[in-house]
């Protein structure tokens, strides 16, 4: 196994990651990987093959797993505090949740128009469901080719008391992943194309506001910013050019993790969230961190917390 290269900007990185850590490689052979969320009950990881249609199942216990095998190009995943799974669907452009074998649409259409292609998702923890709507599901390389229906791509709020559906923001070029501080008064958001992040003010009504710049990601090799999570510290992660880029809370660069291969998305998995999990486009990676994540649902969501998801 190749030993972690890392690219440091400031010495605080080595508090997160041991430089004689190696890349596990779980499973290879995908199509095109994302969406990673991990279960901390049951203890097991879930992503999406998007260009092979398929939500699959890992945990160290029953090794690797189909789950769900036409998931309508299913990327971004997450669980809601129920532990619910939540999805982003590429080739149908809906939200859905699957609660035992059954699967409920959250969202479809905004303003009886189709959404573009549902993207990253993340849960409040009053139960609201945010997600990103660019439009990658509707363009050849991940997705099905179609024209969009809206003329934007924006950041929407579903309402878990009535279902509805609001439109948070349309002025980003291509949102993608998304998630919240700690406390939930603040919503990062990556913009892809162009190559930044952007942090709003969270109201008590769960609207957005005061959009402003949190960092711009930099570096060479392949990849956009796309997944985006916190970890229990507050650091802010971003899967972008060559790797995994770590910030401060501040939007300091902390440096960047090299990774073998593009990696769009990520998460923390196994007993003590420390195991941080990295969906290559083919492989699935898995690297020991000093820094734990933060459980998207179960007996800390009492406290502060995060919901983190999903993007490509």
């Amino acid at each position: 196994m190749p030993k972690i290269e890392l690219d440091v900007k400031d010495s605080s990185l080595y508090r997160i990651f041991d430089p004689d850590r190696e890349f596990e490689t779980i499973a290879d052979g995908f199509k095109f990987l994302e969406g990673p969320a991990w279960h901390p009950d049951e203890r097991h990881l879930r992503f999406s093959d998007i260009l092979g249609n398929s939500t699959l199942q890992w945990s160290e216990a029953d090794g690797l797993r189909l789950y769900r095998r036409n998931s309508h190009m299913a990327n971004g995943n997450t669980y809601d505090r129920e532990g619910r799974l939540l999805s982003c669907h590429h080739a149908s452009s809906r939200v859905t949740r699957m609660d035992g074998g059954t699967m409920t649409v959250l969202a479809s259409h905004y303003q009886g128009m189709e959404l573009n292609s549902p993207n990253d998702i993340v849960v409040k923890r009053d139960g609201a469901v945010y997600f990103t709507d660019p439009p990658y599901g509707r363009e050849p390389k991940v997705g099905i080719p179609r024209q969009c229906q809206l003329d934007f791509n924006g950041v929407y709020r579903w309402d878990p008391a009535d279902g509805s559906l609001s439109l948070l923001t349309k002025a980003l070029n291509r949102p993608n992943g998304l998630c919240f501080s700690a406390d939930e008064s603040l919503l990062y958001i990556a913009d892809s194309p162009e190559y930044k992040i952007f942090v709003f003010d969270v109201r008590a009504d769960g609207t957005i506001a005061n959009p402003r710049l949190f960092a711009e990601t930099q570096g060479d090799g392949p990849g956009v910013p796309d997944g985006l999570k916190i970890d229990s510290a507050g650091n802010v992660y971003c899967c972008a050019q060559g790797g995994l880029h770590i910030f401060s809370a501040d939007g300091a660069l902390l440096g960047r993790l090299r990774a073998p291969m593009q990696v769009p998305n990520f998460t923390w998995g196994d007993a003590d969230l420390c195991s941080l999990y990295l969906t290559g486009i083919s492989s699935l990676y898995r690297v020991r961190v000093r820094v734990p994540g933060i459980p998207l649902f179960g007996p800390s969501d009492s406290g502060a917390g995060s919901r983190s998801g999903a993007a490509s």
